[in-house]
């Protein structure tokens, strides 16, 4: 397992999510985390509407993977662990690092908008 690959898989995890594809999502977590699906998936934004791998640092056994997450509602910031399972960079943990409400913004842009009338 290397830089590459494991970006490459964290990426592939992101694209699933803001496609809304979690079937193809999950295929990037471990059993483990699969046994308490809806426990992890609680700490994902969704659905999500976009994604970006921020930063990717190895450490140990495995790499830490950071994904910024936007929903609808909330901006998230989730440290996923990485290591090999089955010969493939798997995701065995996954943490909120920050979160951030966007209700508010959204509806101050609401309330920006000029009114239309006919």
């Amino acid at each position: 397992m290397d830089d590459d690959a494991v970006r490459d898989q964290a990426e592939g995890f992101a694209r699933a999510l803001v496609a809304g594809d979690v079937d193809a999502a999950i295929q990037s977590f471990s059993q483990e985390l699969r046994r308490n699906l809806g426990e992890v998936l609680q700490i994902f934004p969704l659905p999500a509407t976009d994604a970006t791998v921020e930063s990717l640092e190895h450490g140990g056994s495995g790499y830490n993977v950071l994904i910024r997450l936007v929903g609808e509602t909330e901006e998230s910031q989730i440290l996923t662990r990485w290591k090999v399972r089955d010969g493939r960079p798997t995701i065995v943990e996954a943490s909120h690092q920050s979160r951030i409400a966007r209700a508010a913004e959204a509806e101050a842009d609401e309330a920006e908008e000029p009114n239309e009338t006919a």
